[in-house]
């Protein structure tokens, strides 16, 4: 039983004691009145007779009165009882609700402010199954972030788009269910009877909340709890905006608006964490210095424009090509530097060859000539300090420009010569 629905047979032992009192009490009337009546014959007071059968009739009536009242009064006092308890309940919704608010503002992330939801769901809506899904950075889908108890006959998918969904279209909450003739979001595919609430704050669509139950009468406990699923949906709404907001001022603060790569503060950062570990652990690590050829002409000849969007391709091609733990950064202007932990220096060299032609191939989408030259150098083949690593790197980069632009040239390694690898 949930909190929103109070327990009505708590309250029996009560309603069985008032009915005793009421029986005795109207026992506790009969045999005064009684006692009061044979009091005068006792004595032998004929004359009384008469006032004592009025006596009767008014008691009688107060005690018929009584019976038939008294039922009326139980009902009555029930029915405030009743009315109590379940202002009782909503003030206990209204205290948790007003502590989920409380302890969201002190989330630092989606982890904490979803434990948070959890726990309310667990309490407010207990049997009830949830799941919260938000935008991701770009709004164009959302991603499931958590579920709590989710019907196993039911499927949730991890993403989906405000195209396929009811209640992001309306604005407004939505029922999923298998009656005949119901709408049904295009999303849905399990057999539970699901109710979708978006959440909105600031004026802007941040999510959604989704709460599922497989009850035969589904349709009419998920109405009932709408209203406090709602009020939940609002509170987890204005959280979910400001984890977001803090989400995006940091990807400001550390990746570059035009291309997303990380800016060069971060890749400073990374730089000196990486080769921190890899100077205790012995492990390999390589960078490589690319930079666009002739990209002042590049803007003189077709603008601006077309050289943001190259330099924006160009950032999507390398990343499609990196591994998870890699570092791609915006070095400065049109170069962009890529470091690659516990990588050597021929793997970098392979690594580089494959970048360089995926931006040549860009050359098509745009009808003009685009390529980039590179320069790659690792620790521990081309140097032992990370102070050095940079610097070789772009010595090479420089080598690779004088060689004719467009290859790949690795820094000697401390036994060998500098030599292109790859050329026009």
């Amino acid at each position: 039983m949930d909190a929103s629905q109070p327990d009505s047979k708590s309250y029996d032992p009560l309603e069985r004691s008032m009915q005793r009192r009421v029986v005795a009490a109207s026992a506790a009337v009969m045999v005064m009145v009684v006692a009061h009546l044979l009091h005068p014959l006792a004595h032998g007071h004929d004359t009384k007779l008469v006032d004592a059968a009025l006596e009767f009739g008014s008691a009688a009536l107060a005690l018929l009165l009584l019976l038939v009242g008294g039922p009326q009064t139980l009902r009555v006092l029930r029915e405030r009882r009743q009315d109590a308890e379940r202002a009782h309940a909503e003030r206990k919704q209204v205290n948790h609700l007003f502590r989920m608010t409380e302890m969201l503002q002190s989330a630092n992330g989606y982890a904490d402010a979803n434990a948070v939801l959890g726990a309310t769901i667990d309490s407010l809506l207990s049997g009830f199954g949830g799941a919260l899904y938000v935008f991701n950075n770009s709004r164009d889908r959302l991603e499931l972030s958590a579920s709590w108890r989710w019907p196993e006959a039911d499927t949730l998918r991890p993403m989906l788009t405000p195209s396929q969904c009811w209640a992001l279209k309306r604005g407004k909450p939505h029922l999923n269910t298998d009656a005949r003739g119901a709408l049904r979001c295009e999303h849905h595919l399990g057999c539970a009877t699901v109710l979708e609430i978006p959440m909105t704050a600031h004026g802007e669509i941040q999510g959604m909340l989704k709460v599922a139950t497989t009850l035969p009468d589904a349709a009419a406990q998920l109405d009932r709890i709408q209203p406090l699923a709602t009020a939940i949906a609002d509170a987890m709404s204005l959280a979910v905006s400001n984890i977001a907001l803090r989400e995006k001022l940091r990807t400001q603060a550390l990746r570059d608006p035009l291309t997303g790569l990380y800016n060069r503060r971060y890749m400073e950062d990374a730089l000196a964490r990486h080769a921190s570990l890899a100077e205790r652990t012995g492990a390999h690590l390589s960078a490589i210095m690319i930079d666009l050829d002739h990209f002042k002409k590049l803007n003189d000849e077709f603008g601006h424009a077309v050289g943001d969007s190259v330099l924006r391709e160009t950032a999507a091609q390398i990343m499609g090509a990196l591994r998870t733990s890699d570092v791609a950064c915006r070095y400065g202007g049109e170069e962009l530097l890529v470091i690659l932990p516990e990588c050597g220096l021929s793997e970098a060299v392979a690594k580089a060859e494959i970048l360089r032609e995926r931006i040549e191939a860009l050359s098509a989408t745009h009808d003009a000539k685009v390529s980039a030259s590179f320069g790659v150098a690792s620790i521990p083949e081309s140097t032992r300090s990370v102070a050095d690593l940079l610097g070789m790197a772009d010595a090479a980069l420089y080598q690779a420009k004088e060689g004719g632009r467009n290859r790949v040239v690795a820094a000697p390694s401390r036994e060998t010569p500098m030599l292109p690898l790859a050329a026009e």
